[in-house]
């Protein structure tokens, strides 16, 4: 398989078009990110989302201890991913990839050091994307792991839901801002606003608090075509992420019924929610009161809507499950799931997206 151009150290990269063109040569614009949906995104999506000209996200988790499945897992999805991009040599060519990470986990600052950090200076992806810091732990994972990956030289990514979050998070040493809006799918802030407020103002903030500083923003949330995407970079941003999207792509992992959900689902605002509910029923416990996430509705919430309570909706969840029955199983989606239908392979979906926010930006300049 023959390298994408752009790859190898020892080539020389064209003059970049925006920052984001300096730190991953490959990508073409507009920029479309997948996002890191642990147990959906994998090696094989994200090669193929950057080689299409995306920038691909492999989901690394949140348990960073020496031999744990989710290294394990990271370590495998990376090797995959490389294999498939034909970079072999590790040593000549980085990978043009980006990690994502999961800081709310009780020893994630001081576990990080010692298995997580060897093992991507070992793969070497271009950035590294986290999120969802614990703010009741006695440590400041984020920042002490942001010092860590500046000094390895890695791009640092940090997703955020709040203007306050950002600014906590260039001030750690991010590179780029994922501000993500509520109508995103999966986990996200609490408290927080759509992408139509929180870009603008997350760039009103880091022009007018931090002048001069080469601070990226991204936008996620609800975001699932061009029109999306054109939107997002009129709003400020200067790529979008898209996570419900890539979860109907062929090389994702989700099993076929939640493809099946989000192939039927309408009407995202009101066809899916924002709660704790979703992680109460399946007893996740990793999530502090800072984050919920959206998921479609379904027999589960329908029944806590009834009042069912949950020790009884969770031993239902659970018969369900072990029966296979999957009617109450989650199935994370942002709002924008009504425009999700159809089953393609990922490198497809970026190119047409990117086609079609290139052709709405072109017809909006009519109105100028």
């Amino acid at each position: 398989m023959v390298p994408i151009p752009g790859f190898h150290r020892s080539q020389p990269s064209p003059p970049p078009a925006t920052i984001l063109s300096s730190w991953f040569p490959h990508i073409r614009l507009p920029l479309i990110i997948s996002a890191p949906m642990l147990g959906v995104s994998n090696g094989a999506l994200a090669a193929a989302v950057s080689k299409a000209g995306g920038l691909g996200v492999v989901p690394g988790g949140y348990d960073f201890s020496p031999g744990s499945a989710h290294l394990t897992a990271l370590a495998a999805e990376l090797a995959a991913a490389r294999a498939a991009l034909g970079l072999a040599d590790r040593t000549l060519t980085p990978l043009p990839l980006a990690v994502g990470l999961i800081l709310c986990h009780g020893e994630s600052a001081g576990r990080f050091a010692d298995a997580a950090l060897p093992l991507l200076q070992e793969h070497s992806p271009q950035a590294v994307w986290l999120f969802a810091p614990d703010p009741g732990a006695d440590v400041d994972a984020q920042r002490e792991i942001v010092e860590l990956l500046r000094r390895s030289g890695f791009t640092v990514m940090i997703q955020v839901g709040t203007v306050g979050a950002a600014r906590k998070a260039v001030e750690d040493g991010a590179d780029v801002i994922v501000a993500q809006g509520v109508d995103a799918g999966g986990h996200q802030f609490a408290r927080g606003a759509g992408v139509v407020s929180l870009v603008p103002e997350v760039r009103s903030m880091l022009d007018r608090e931090f002048p001069g500083k080469r601070v990226v923003v991204v936008a996620a949330g609800g975001i699932v075509d061009g029109r999306g995407v054109a939107a997002a970079l009129a709003l400020g941003a200067e790529a979008a992420v898209m996570g419900t999207r890539f979860i109907l792509s062929r090389e994702s992992l989700a099993p076929d019924y939640r493809r099946q959900t989000i192939t039927e689902a309408v009407d995202g605002g009101v066809s899916t929610i924002k709660s704790t509910f979703h992680d109460d029923v399946q007893g996740t416990t990793l999530w502090p009161s800072l984050y919920d996430g959206r998921a479609l509705i379904g027999k589960s919430y329908q029944d806590h809507a009834a009042g069912v309570s949950l020790e009884e909706n969770a031993t239902k969840f659970k018969e369900a499950k072990e029966q296979g029955d999957n009617s109450r199983m989650i199935t994370w989606s942002g709002t924008g799931v009504g425009l999700v239908n159809q089953d393609l392979p990922a490198g497809d979906i970026v190119r047409e997206v990117r086609e079609a926010a290139k052709k709405r930006i072109q017809e909006i300049q009519a109105y100028v």
